[in-house]
């Protein structure tokens, strides 16, 4: 899961290994709201508790401690299905991503959340901090793109976040994605809540099941090879079909950016 921001920063580590500034350095020149927003300091102490807020009051629990754990059986049903080069979106803690290096697969996670990409890079992975919707290294040349844990769910339009992703990818690439674990497709205004009082900015999500994932993506121009579930949770495997012009709002492929 990807928590909002309204800033974009650069990395621990490029995405081809080269130093740069630490996602700390870069947060501490952000200002202190970073650090008191509620994932931020879920994912510092790896723990929740954490939920997000619907404005109808409603309290959706994110699963901090699985996120900052290593992967399990249901992440290894997907990293087996990686191919070649992956970008994690919205990697969070990191857990994939590491995997995805530890099998020697060159793996890159973003995520807008400052604290995230710290703790992906301390678990021996290479992460950006950047939203989806900005100029990403590699555009069209990724050959598998993540959304896990919710992340269909970014931005608040699966469609968009779909057509986008499919823009990221190389020919052949496939999107693996995961859906809720309820039949559902709803779009609302969430808030991070930590249970204790303390909420986050309001920002704009979506909560997409097994079913509506499936028709989103073939509304999107995608075809669907594999969808699977482990201990509860669903996956569907995707390719892109025939290639439609980028959402409204969505910015233009950037071939090879760096």
């Amino acid at each position: 899961m990807t928590a909002p921001a309204t800033r974009t920063t650069s990395v621990t580590r490029s995405a081809t290994g080269s130093a740069t500034s630490t996602a700390s350095e870069q947060a501490a020149a952000h200002g202190p709201e970073w650090r008191a927003d509620p994932y931020a300091l879920a994912l510092r102490t790896g723990q929740g508790p954490l939920f997000l807020r619907r404005t109808d009051g409603r309290l959706l629990p994110l699963d901090v401690e699985r996120w900052c754990a290593g992967a399990d059986v249901a992440d290894e049903s997907v990293l087996s299905r990686c191919r070649g080069t992956v970008l994690d979106i919205g990697c969070g803690p990191g857990r994939l991503v590491a995997a995805l290096a530890e099998r020697g697969h060159r793996a890159l996670g973003i995520d807008v959340t400052p604290a995230a990409v710290t703790r992906t890079v301390h678990r021996g992975g290479t992460a950006l901090c950047r939203s989806v919707f900005d100029p990403l290294p590699g555009e069209r040349r990724w050959d598998t793109a993540l959304l896990m844990d919710g992340n269909i769910g970014i931005g608040g339009d699966p469609a968009v976040l779909l057509r986008r992703t499919a823009d990221l990818l190389a020919p052949g690439g496939r999107l693996l994605a995961e859906a809720a674990p309820v039949d559902v497709d709803e779009r609302c205004e969430v808030r991070l809540d930590d249970g204790r009082g303390t909420l986050g900015t309001p920002f704009p999500w979506a909560r997409v099941g097994r079913r509506a994932l499936l028709r989103h993506a073939e509304a999107a121009g995608w075809r669907t090879v594999g969808n699977w579930t482990v201990a509860g949770r669903h996956f569907a495997e995707l390719v892109p079909g025939t290639r439609r012009r980028p959402a409204a709002g969505a910015p233009a492929p950037l071939g090879a950016a760096s």
